[in-house]
């Protein structure tokens, strides 16, 4: 029972919007700025530097706290051998932490973009999703690196999520086939049969990775169709500021 309460109590610890939260206490409406976004990276370019990351910090520590409750919880962290039933309820936790982000209650649902709260939730379900994370995140900087883009950076670590899931499961099921087979009463036993007495555990974890995935990239349409047209903001240029235009005067009367 407790478990499943850490549901909506993680989507309501995600949806607090802390870079809306921190602008509004400069006296900004940071829906009014830059990209509109209340998310760290156009809090970085409205206030600077430390303020990124200091909303960063904030919004990856609310989706890895609920995951790793829940992971306390159902006696599941330091595992990847973990009963489905499990599985579908530490990932629910960490699935509604970034869904409260994106979609905040207390905005009109209408948030941020989630990849800080997603890392920090997926690197709270350990180590079955710390492992996807990293190879993700590693995709990230070096996008990021090369492209010097956030927003085409984040849809590519988001699409290689679900690609770095299977290889995480298909390792640690490797292992454990390689682990039985080591054994003296199956050193007869065909690999084939070997690899039947070894359950899969990542399919949740795989399917939650390709919605987590298709979400970020979603939120990122905009950002891709601006790198698409040459027009998206590299790291460290500033974006024009939102801003209602003034209407234009009426001609005057050419008789007059």
């Amino acid at each position: 029972m407790i478990a499943y309460l850490l549901i909506p109590a993680a989507f309501l610890m995600g949806s607090i919007p802390f870079g809306f939260l921190i602008a509004r206490a400069k006296g900004i409406n940071l829906r009014d700025h830059g990209s509109g976004n209340i998310g760290a990276t156009n809090l970085g370019r409205v206030l600077g530097r430390p303020y990124f990351f200091l909303c960063f910090a904030l919004d990856f520590s609310k989706g890895l706290t609920p995951s790793l409750i829940a992971g306390s919880v159902l006696s599941t962290l330091g595992r990847m051998d973990i009963a489905p039933s499990d599985a579908w309820i530490w990932l629910a936790v960490m699935f509604a932490a970034p869904l409260g982000h994106i979609f905040c209650p207390w905005l009109g649902f209408k948030g941020g973009k989630g990849v800080a709260t997603a890392l920090g939730a997926m690197i709270g379900v350990m180590p079955a999703m710390t492992i996807p994370a990293a190879g993700a995140f590693v995709v990230y900087i070096v996008v990021l690196m090369l492209w010097r883009m956030v927003g085409p950076a984040s849809s590519l670590a988001a699409a290689s999520l679900p690609l770095w899931t299977w290889y995480a499961f298909n390792q640690y099921e490797t292992l454990q086939e390689r682990r039985v087979g080591s054994q003296s009463q199956f050193a007869d036993t065909p690999a084939t049969h070997i690899d039947q007495m070894v359950p899969n555990y990542g399919t949740p974890f795989f399917i939650v990775a390709i919605a987590l995935a298709l979400i970020v990239i979603y939120k990122h349409k905009a950002n891709l169709m601006r790198a698409l047209a040459g027009t998206e903001p590299k790291l460290g240029e500033s974006r024009p500021i939102q801003s209602t235009p003034a209407p234009i005067p009426d001609s005057p009367d050419s008789s007059e």
